[in-house]
């Protein structure tokens, strides 16, 4: 196979769907894109009918062309990162890894296009969070959930507002920022900076105001970027986690037992947003981004000093914290269902607390004059008077 062949492969995927995702290229399988987080099978000519592993390697040694850093993470790390284009028009994340002794390759497709909040219809809290002007702030969820997205149109709102320095920690780089008011410096793992923790610390050297770094995956890495956020900086970071309240207690978790007093007052004195992020399916095709926002208040400080009780949580106090913005999953699923963006059955599959939102979706339906229930035919049983005398049947 020539590098002419596996762009002719990825064109003719790219083509395969108006809402490609993901390209996937897997020993014993067509070649397939995830479209509306389905995978759907590709024709080419000449046909695949199941990639050999002959085919998967050479596809994954092109788009590696030589790198010998690539080379050897994937031989003993088992997988690597990297960034490919097609003609400089289309941009992709690639993940190659090692299964079963063969080769796959995932290619995630980048938008060139940089997001707006407007454009996005993001929640008004994001304005707020692009006026920061120190503090950590965290945007959290499983791999493609749109997290890099969302803050990608926050450091576009600074960019069009604040004359700053921001540089951010990519791996590796998705969107690539013009400068406009804002200089932007964007740096790829392996080819800039060896670790993220690495990348953070020399950042601190370089005089931003706005630091992004891609993932905060260690200990190391995370003290790094409190200090920097204590020291005057605004820090965005991402974490694998599900809600807000997950979030701090995993943060909380890289400490030891002794240490716990002296990282929570850090983080009262840091965090600033905690926005978790999930990927619905939308009515008439696409996604939809359920957003959980937290933002610091004294209730929340006092969560994270103290910890959570039975009666006081972070789920409580985000669902009662309209006021600073604060909302949770099931409030925005709700929103979501009574605009008829998503059907009564993904709210229910991607909500928190099933029993809540079941309840909250009876509401609206109720609201709509819809019936709230499927259960038919019950009545009251008559009172018979008993042909045997004086009792009721």
């Amino acid at each position: 196979m020539k590098q002419q062949e596996i762009n002719y492969w990825i064109t003719a995927m790219l083509k395969k769907h108006e809402r490609v995702s993901d390209l996937n290229i897997t020993v014993g399988k067509t070649l397939q894109v995830e479209s509306d987080g389905v995978l759907i099978s590709v024709d080419v000519q000449p046909a695949v009918t199941e990639l050999t592993s002959f085919q998967t390697e050479i596809f994954a040694l092109n788009l590696i062309g030589g790198n010998r850093r690539l080379l050897r993470n994937l031989i003993t790390k088992g997988s690597c990162d990297l960034s490919y284009s097609l003609d400089d028009k289309v941009r992709f994340r690639v993940n190659i890894f090692s299964q079963k002794g063969y080769y796959s390759t995932v290619l995630r497709k980048l938008e060139t296009k940089i997001p707006s909040i407007k454009g996005f219809d993001f929640p008004p809290a994001f304005e707020k969070m692009a006026a920061e002007v120190n503090g950590l702030i965290l945007f959290t969820g499983a791999t493609g959930t749109g997290k890099t997205t969302s803050m990608a149109a926050i450091l576009n709102r600074i960019n069009e507002e604040r004359a700053v320095h921001i540089v951010t920690l990519e791996d590796p780089i998705e969107y690539v920022h013009p400068h406009k008011k804002a200089t932007f410096n964007q740096r790829e793992m392996g080819d800039d900076f060896d670790s993220f923790a690495g990348g953070l610390r020399a950042a601190l050297r370089q005089a931003p105001k706005v630091i992004l770094v891609g993932e905060i995956r260690d200990r190391e890495t995370l003290e790094i970027a409190l200090t920097a956020a204590e020291t005057g900086h605004v820090v965005f970071s991402t974490l694998h986690t599900i809600d807000a309240g997950q979030t701090i207690n995993r943060i909380l978790g890289m400490f030891e037992q002794d240490e716990q007093p002296m990282i929570r007052n850090r983080l009262v004195d840091t965090i600033r947003w905690v926005v978790s992020q999930r990927l619905l399916p939308r009515i008439g095709g696409g996604r939809v981004a359920a957003m959980e926002i937290l933002c610091t208040s004294l209730r929340v400080k006092d969560l994270i000093i103290n910890g959570e009780t039975e009666e006081k949580t972070f789920y409580n106090v985000v669902k009662e914290g309209s006021a600073n913005d604060m909302r949770t999953f099931d409030q925005h699923l709700m929103e979501l269902y009574e605009q008829g963006m998503i059907t009564e059955k993904a709210a229910i599959s991607y909500s928190s607390h099933r029993s809540e939102i079941k309840r909250g979706l009876d509401t609206i339906k109720s609201a709509r004059g819809e019936r709230t229930t499927d259960i038919e035919g019950l009545h009251m049983e008559e009172e018979e008077i008993s042909p045997y005398g004086g009792g009721l049947l």
